[in-house]
């Protein structure tokens, strides 16, 4: 059995919903743990009553702790603040021999556990952004991504845990400050400061928009791989990260922020299908008496300049940290940095929407 934790309120119930299908996929036998940050979303998962999955309320969860620090942190730097402790209320709640965290915008292709066989006797995994050159911010977002973590039920698995906790509880926050970064940055030092590190060597696990650049997808007898450009391999996609995947209440969708650069192939492999089946899970929770918008559409897309401003607000921060050239050709592509399409182009294409 693999067990898994994640967290997610209304805003992202499909994305949620989409990680367990997966799960279901590609794992023989799996448990995944979800605290539903707020009321509609348990009382949903209760109501499906989906046989691997386990709903765990705030009211469950929370502690003293938390309670004291959560009205001081915004809903993401809260929810940034809770994962340690989600991690660590799983392993001791139920008793569990290992827990891997794993955000709920992601999708695995194969079994996960082909990436926690890499660790042999190790108690510990850790991911890494591997960023594209480009968008390499390792220094102000950290080396590694809080986005598939594996612990022990161990003394080195609990003591990095505890100590995550402790650090999350006493400041994280979405801003830069003495070295620190929400939750991500206290990860830096983890193969040095802690026994038992093991950081994850597949390329297929943790694919994501700001590394996807390295790689052409390709299909092949049903499975999914990507082609690395620069140092060849071929490798099985695992999990891909759908990170800045967004949601607009005038029936758009960005597949990703402006900066990182998507191409067709990438869309057509990765996006477009994952955005279909969101709508379609969203749709079967609305029929279901889900009251609330499951995909999180709160505003507008933004309109092109507006979305021209802000990737020109971005690729000036890279300038200034030395990862972008200035004469790059590929910044002044409109194909591949507009990643905003109406669903219904989405919906009625199999191909990349125009």
């Amino acid at each position: 059995m693999t067990n898994f934790c994640t967290l997610f309120d209304s805003n992202y119930l499909t994305r949620g919903l989409a990680l367990n299908e997966s799960l279901d996929r590609v794992c023989p036998t799996y448990h995944l743990y979800v605290v539903a940050f707020d009321n509609d979303t348990y009382e949903y998962l209760l109501k499906t009553c989906l046989p691997n999955l386990t709903p765990i309320s705030l009211r469950e969860f929370e502690d003293e702790k938390l309670l004291a620090i959560k009205p001081s942190r915004s809903i993401a730097e809260y929810c940034w603040t809770c994962t340690p402790s989600i991690i660590l209320y799983c392993i001791e709640k139920y008793q569990l021999p290992s827990c891997t965290y794993v955000d709920a915008d992601m999708i695995f292709y194969d079994n996960p556990l082909i990436l926690i066989q890499e660790m042999i006797n190790e108690s510990i995994l850790i991911t890494e952004h591997r960023y594209t050159r480009d968008y390499d911010v390792s220094a102000t977002h950290g080396k590694y991504c809080v986005q598939f973590m594996y612990f022990k039920n161990d003394e080195h698995g609990l003591t990095a845990l505890r100590w995550w906790r402790d650090r999350c509880l006493e400041w994280c926050f979405a801003y830069l400050e003495d070295g620190r970064f929400g939750d991500q940055l206290y990860l830096n030092d983890w193969p040095e400061r802690f026994p038992g590190v093991h950081v994850l060597q597949n390329p297929g696990g943790g694919l994501a928009p700001w590394n996807i650049q390295q790689y052409r997808p390709e299909q092949t007898d049903g499975k999914i791989y990507v082609l690395d450009k620069k140092k060849g391999g071929r490798h099985a996609v695992v999990f891909f990260h759908f990170h800045g995947l967004k949601f607009f209440s005038n029936e758009k969708v960005a597949c990703s922020g402006a900066l990182y650069e998507l191409d067709k192939d990438v869309k057509n492999t990765f996006y477009f299908p994952y955005i279909r089946r969101l709508l379609e899970i969203g749709n079967h929770a609305a029929r279901s008496g889900f009251s609330r918008d499951p995909q999180g559409a709160l505003q507008p897309a933004p309109s092109r300049w507006e979305t021209f401003f802000e990737y020109l607000r971005n690729i000036l921060f890279l300038m200034t940290k030395g990862n972008l050239p200035l004469f790059k050709k590929e910044l002044f592509s409109v194909r591949l940095h507009n990643h905003i399409y109406k669903l219904n182009r989405i919906k009625n294409t199999n191909g990349l929407p125009d």
